[in-house]
């Protein structure tokens, strides 16, 4: 999770700016170009950007910043790695061994993430994909308005069968996987550049099979989708108000206040928040939403950031605001899945010491995200170090949710995710027990075990898969897809 968007003067020339990873568990070098790779102003010297004086950056901004200085690997010796990523990897290895470090600290583009959290910037398809993890099949599980695949057809339910550059090199799904797993699909995907072409036979939700052809282009993600983001339920007379949220960047602010402006005048009180594949963002973005959701909380406190002792005069308590479009919800059901991390985890928390048992955790566990890092920047390399540096705790200062937040949301209901049924259809099985839960408390729930972190919906007819599903994320993941898992 992002402290913002402000940069601030240090030492070695870095600049400090809040910024969250999401709730990847891949590692790799980093994110990837988007469009190209930016270029750097000024261009980078061969020795201000050699990969020593890149390690030496690394080591003292963690050295100074990270939040676990006894579980730095001080004995690395930085001649025994040829690539940037990895000396940092060695350096975390002690907080990794203890699942605190999970490839949150990393080193990425300047360019790259700026674009994406600013606008929401990204290239390529306009799908977020899944697969199941034991019958080697790739689904759609949703589609971005905007992006190249939706007009084409690439929506939530699609499955791919077959991928390739042209209709005679596609090579099918089944095969990739069962050769390389999901990398192996990844990288016959290609690389996130406009005008990459791909030719993809799919199978509609329908049964039907066609081919399409998909051209990578440049898309503005939108945080909350204008079919299914914001919407009001109608649950037997009663006025549910329904938010999916993908993404905490700066655009969500306008989506956001409208969302809860339309909850606010219908009346709504119950509040169904969808965070399922929301990989985090910006503290600033999840700050303003508990504002929204806090009207009846104005003054208290939203959340705890705390840093390492040497920087405690850092340390910060957000307290609710008051924001005119704000409601007060009696209940919330929040959605959420292996997907859900960082930023989305924190406002969920925020929560537990005021709603308590009239809130609840429907689907499967999150991903277990309660640190947030600060960017540190080599401008003149267009290196941003990702550094995790904080970790963040609700009003009753409970933040050791390491394991996921279904060991601390006192009531949990466990849902499947029907990626045939579309976000935020009342018949979608998250959304009917998130609604089952509003209507009848904990009494109508099956708790969330930590072995349901990717459940997904058994289909009786023609297309059976397994009970597990996991988001399709590559090895060295773009700034956009660290937010938005799964994204392509």
């Amino acid at each position: 999770m992002d402290r913002g968007r402000t940069a601030l003067s240090i030492v070695l020339a870095a600049s400090l700016a809040a910024c969250g990873g999401g709730g990847s568990n891949s590692g790799g070098s980093g994110g990837g170009p988007i469009g190209g790779t930016p270029t750097p102003t000024p261009t980078p010297t061969s020795s201000a950007c050699s990969l020593s004086a890149r390690q030496d950056f690394v080591r003292a901004v963690l050295d100074e910043w990270y939040l676990f200085p006894d579980l730095l690997n001080t004995n690395v010796n930085k001649n025994n790695f040829n690539d940037l990523q990895s000396y940092i990897d060695a350096l975390v290895a002690p907080a990794r061994a203890q699942a605190k470090d999970r490839y949150f600290t990393y080193i990425t583009s300047i360019a790259e993430e700026e674009a994406f959290y600013e606008s929401g910037s990204s290239a390529g398809f306009g799908v977020r994909l899944g697969y199941d993890t034991s019958s080697n099949r790739v689904f759609v599980i949703e589609g971005f308005e905007g992006g190249p695949g939706l007009p084409q057809g690439l929506d939530r339910g699609v499955e791919l069968l077959a991928v390739g550059t042209s209709a005679s090199s596609m090579q099918s799904i089944s095969t990739l996987m069962a050769s390389g797993g999901p990398q192996a699909v990844i990288n016959a995907l290609g690389a996130s550049n406009a005008g990459l072409q791909r030719v993809f036979r799919i199978r509609e939700t329908s049964g039907a099979e066609r081919q399409i052809t998909v051209t990578k282009a440049e898309f503005p993600l939108d945080p909350v989708s204008d079919r299914y983001g914001a919407k009001i339920i109608d649950d037997g007379g009663k006025k549910v108000g329904y938010l999916n949220l993908r993404t905490f960047i700066d655009p969500a602010d306008p989506d956001l206040r409208a969302a809860f402006e339309d909850f606010r005048v219908q009346g709504v009180t119950e509040v169904i928040v969808d965070f399922r594949y929301n990989g985090g963002g910006l503290v600033a973005i999840a700050e303003l939403m508990g504002d929204l959701m806090g009207r009846a909380h104005v003054g208290q406190v939203f959340s705890h950031t705390t840093l390492r002792p040497s920087k405690s005069d850092r340390n910060e308590t957000d307290l609710f605001g008051s924001q005119a479009q704000a409601i007060a919800p009696t209940k919330v059901a929040f959605i959420g899945t292996g997907g859900t991390a960082s930023a989305s985890e924190l406002v969920t928390n925020a929560f537990i010491p005021y709603l308590g048992t009239n809130m609840a955790l429907v689907g499967t566990n999150t991903y277990g995200k309660p640190v947030g890092q600060y960017g540190f920047d080599k401008a003149e390399c267009d290196d941003r170090l990702r550094v995790v540096a904080f970790k963040t705790e609700n009003a009753d200062h409970q933040g050791e949710y390491f394991t996921g937040l279904a060991g601390v949301v006192p009531v949990t209901c466990r849902a499947s995710d029907d990626i045939f049924t579309q976000l935020g259809d009342p018949n979608e099985a998250s959304v009917a027990q998130a609604l089952a839960f509003l209507r009848g408390g904990a009494a109508v729930c099956s708790p969330i075990s930590g072995t349901d972190a990717t459940a997904m919906r058994q289909d009786p007819t023609a297309r059976p898969i397994t009970s597990r599903r996991e988001v399709l994320q590559p090895q060295a993941p773009t700034p956009a897809q660290r937010e938005v898992p799964g994204l392509f």
